[in-house]
């Protein structure tokens, strides 16, 4: 077998991998050649996908990497794992996902597979994809090849997550094309979830985040209730889960971050709207986990101003860039948000993250800045401190000695502390 994977980002080279190391030919599509020559020499470029890894003999002998789109032609499936983000008006952008379609429709095979992971709207894969790959390839849906929508499922960064162990769900235009491509997944995935249509997959991903996103907007909007109460959210949150059925954890942060949590909700928020329907759970969730980079910069202004400190040309060091703990992906990250509006306020701003060496280029944000190391005479240099991400490999003993003010926006520290202002 085959089968070609676009998109070689934190969903896609995974995936490839285990496609790969299952038995299957695999080519991996990215327009970065960047990306797909350092695969081919064995570079991994995601922090938990090691080097030694891809230079396995295994994955020497089955996984290549291209920007050639011709060879599409080549493969028995095609896997596509392109970004879904969200315009400037918070409506979907499917531009990666229609660009792919027109790029690959002409290099279409009979019988051939075609999968879209990528998370979306219900009726994306039907209503969009199917009428650009049928006018492109001059072939039907069901009939000449099949085309299905199986969410991607990837938790980057947690060592116990592995792609073939995560039920995938997976639906069909049609049952033959149902039936083609669980016989594809089953290469690589151990559990396939069969649901009736690409809709129902399409809203069961969409779902799954929707409610991560609702839940976090509470314990945001609780954690500013109780902090007027003199209540630390996070030992209420410890007891609470000690509760054996009607609770689950969730955890405040100072915003959203990640490639879906941010985003996703919003395509079915935007959806309902074209059906004159009202998501108000889906857009009051937004509006509050939007806020939060405010209120944190908010606590920290407060906290300076009750030292006789202004924020403006105070020196702040944001603790860790990445959007989660112990992985270098920045997709959507709080802390840029953070950085940002520190540096309107012109405030001094720099930072530090053992998995993000250099600032990289953004679309919105330029920061000419490299990751600050550590020590007790750097710490004390700032006036504050501000902890956006929990990396493990802060020395956070070191950091509570040293640092004039500490803003823990993730429950690193308790109460008690005089340098300690949680936000």
């Amino acid at each position: 077998m085959k089968i070609g994977i676009i998109g070689l980002g934190y969903v896609g080279l995974p995936l490839a991998i285990k496609f790969a190391e299952s038995g299957a030919k695999v080519i991996g599509f990215d327009v970065d050649k960047e990306k797909t020559d350092s695969l081919n020499e064995g570079k991994s470029y995601i922090k938990h996908i090691s080097s030694e890894d891809l230079l396995s003999q295994v994955l020497k002998e089955r996984l290549v990497a291209t920007t050639d789109f011709s060879r599409i032609q080549e493969l028995q499936a095609v896997l596509i794992c392109v970004p879904t983000p969200l315009n400037g008006k918070r409506e979907p952008d499917l531009s990666y996902v229609l660009n792919t379609a027109k790029t690959i429709a002409p290099y279409i095979q009979t019988g051939m597979v075609i999968s879209l992971e990528s998370t979306t709207y219900p009726g994306t894969t039907e209503e969009e994809l199917r009428p650009v790959l049928e006018a492109g390839s001059g072939f039907r849906v069901g009939t000449d090849f099949h085309l299905v929508y199986s969410p991607e499922r990837e938790d980057p960064g947690n060592p116990d997550s592995e792609v073939s162990k995560i039920p995938k769900v997976i639906g069909g235009c049609t049952q033959k094309c149902l039936d083609k491509g669980k016989t594809i997944y089953s290469i690589a995935i151990e559990s396939l979830v069969e649901v009736s249509s690409c809709r129902v997959a399409e809203a069961t991903k969409i779902t799954e985040n929707i409610f991560r996103c609702v839940n976090i907007a509470l314990v945001n909007e609780l954690k500013v209730i109780y902090n007027e109460m003199d209540i630390d959210i996070w030992e209420v949150i410890e007891a609470a889960k000690t509760k054996p059925f009607g609770y689950m954890p969730f955890y405040p942060g100072p915003g959203l971050g990640g490639h879906c949590i941010p985003i996703d909700p919003f395509y079915l928020s935007w959806q309902a709207k074209q059906k004159n329907l009202e998501a108000r759970f889906i857009e009051l969730a937004g509006d509050v986990n939007l806020e939060m980079p405010n209120y944190v910069i908010r606590r920290c202004e407060e906290e300076l101003t009750n030292r006789d400190m202004a924020l403006k040309g105070s020196r702040v060091l944001v603790l860790g860039i990445a959007y989660k703990p112990d992985v270098d992906d920045m997709r959507e990250s709080p802390s840029i948000e953070l950085m940002g509006i520190l540096r309107s306020k012109e405030a001094i701003v720099h930072y530090s993250d053992p998995h993000i060496p250099i600032f990289p280029k953004l679309r919105e944000h330029s920061f000419n800045l490299k990751s600050v190391e550590l020590t007790a005479e750097v710490i004390s240099e700032y006036d504050l401190v501000l902890l956006a991400t929990n990396h493990a490999g802060f020395d956070y003993n070191l950091i509570l000695e040293h640092a004039l003010i500490i803003v823990d926006t993730r429950g690193v520290y308790k109460k008690g502390t005089e340098n300690i202002v949680f936000a």
